[in-house]
């Protein structure tokens, strides 16, 4: 069910732009980053009808490109703020505010923070965000986690040697509290009300120490967190109980650059990977539980719609806690036709997937069976 779409770019990042709970409306606008092209963009896109009638093949033709900005670096990460605003992370160490006009649809700079991320003498790339709006938190190679808010000019925090490797992703656990992972295996957990420049809690994996990528933490149960990285394995952890990953699942064959739990039925799961793959998990739980708990692919939950309310499928939740025994099953399945260049970023909304390669390509799905 997936439509490609060329755009001589390789793409670095894809997110869909917020669709508001209430409405249980798809999400019909997405936001590109690109990286390693002689000049990169960040370009927002349509899905929208366009004039055309309902197909019912799950695309109604390719993705149009709605506007586009020039980007200084490669866009190392990027997320949505609000409706409006898209925050991108550079390669040069800058973090940058887009604002995106829907009206006059056009696109322009808002803020711009240059050398957020640096080294003495040079620039440092920063390599994630994470926005709880006013608030944004960024992380970098300098082993830095900066703190601002969008209706402010200067930095709000600087968590200066946060870490003495590079930190590669970072994610809200709480609304006062940061995920970040780091290049030898460490999950860190930073309370931001608390003064101190040390994080509060340390997780890690006991084997070697391999860099970890890409982090996710569970919509509903905050303690649940999925991570990947230069080994191909999903680790799923538990927060409060103990240093390590609560479980490992072999997953890809090369890095993996993202992990997402599906926002609003997170017994869902996907990840990609420098293999040229895209993989959805899904959990599925014991027989004895109640049907409407199990998620089947042919149940008609009510949940399975687009924007279910947070706060469902709450005992599905250990299921990922125990991806490995036999109490569960964990199904996955390959969301992408063979393909050998890597997908570097995914994002899922409702029923729609969409996800950009080293290939230059973008896949939107509309019907993820979710």
């Amino acid at each position: 069910m997936e439509s490609a779409k060329y755009v001589s770019q390789k793409i670095s990042k894809t997110r869909w732009r917020p669709v508001s709970y209430s409405s249980l409306q798809q999400p019909d606008i997405f936001v590109t980053g690109s990286w390693d092209n002689e000049e990169n963009k960040v370009s927002v896109w349509s899905i929208g009808n366009l004039g055309s009638s309902g197909l019912e093949d799950g695309f109604e033709g390719d993705p149009q490109l709605i506007c586009e900005q020039k980007h200084d670096g490669d866009v190392l990460d990027l997320q949505f703020l609000d409706q409006e605003r898209i925050v991108t992370v550079s390669s040069t160490g800058a973090v940058t505010i887009f604002r995106q006009d829907q009206n006059s649809q056009t696109m322009s700079i808002c803020k711009h923070w240059a050398r957020a991320h640096r080294y003495p003498s040079d620039n440092a790339p920063s390599t994630g965000v994470a926005c709880n709006s006013p608030e944004i938190v960024t992380v970098g190679e300098d082993g830095r986690i900066i703190v601002f808010r969008a209706d402010q000019e200067g930095v709000v925090r600087v968590i200066e040697n946060a870490d003495s490797s590079t930190l590669h992703a970072v994610t809200y656990l709480r609304t006062t509290e940061v995920l970040t992972v780091n290049s030898i295996g460490q999950l860190k957990l930073w309370d931001l009300r608390q003064q101190s420049n040390s994080p509060s809690q340390i997780l890690s994996l006991s084997r070697d120490r391999v860099p970890l990528y890409c982090v996710d933490r569970h919509p509903n149960q905050q303690h649940i967190v999925a991570t990947g990285g230069q080994d191909g394995m999903l680790c799923v952890w538990d927060v409060r109980q103990g240093n390590m990953p609560f479980s490992l699942m072999e997953a890809h064959s090369a890095e993996m650059w993202e992990v997402h739990f599906h926002p609003t039925n997170p017994d869902h799961l996907f990840t990609c990977s420098e293999d040229g793959s895209l993989l959805h998990w899904e959990t599925s739980s014991p027989s004895e539980m109640p049907s409407f708990l199990q998620g089947g692919r042919n149940s008609n939950m009510t949940s399975r719609s687009a924007m279910a309310p947070a706060g469902g499928n709450q005992s599905i939740i250990s299921a990922w806690l125990h991806g490995d025994s036999s109490k569960s099953r964990l199904e996955t399945t390959h969301m992408l036709p063979s393909q050998t260049l890597s997908v570097n970023s995914l994002d899922v909304l409702g029923q729609c997937l969409v996800c950009g390669t080293d290939g230059e390509a973008i896949f939107v799905n509309r019907q993820v069976p979710v």
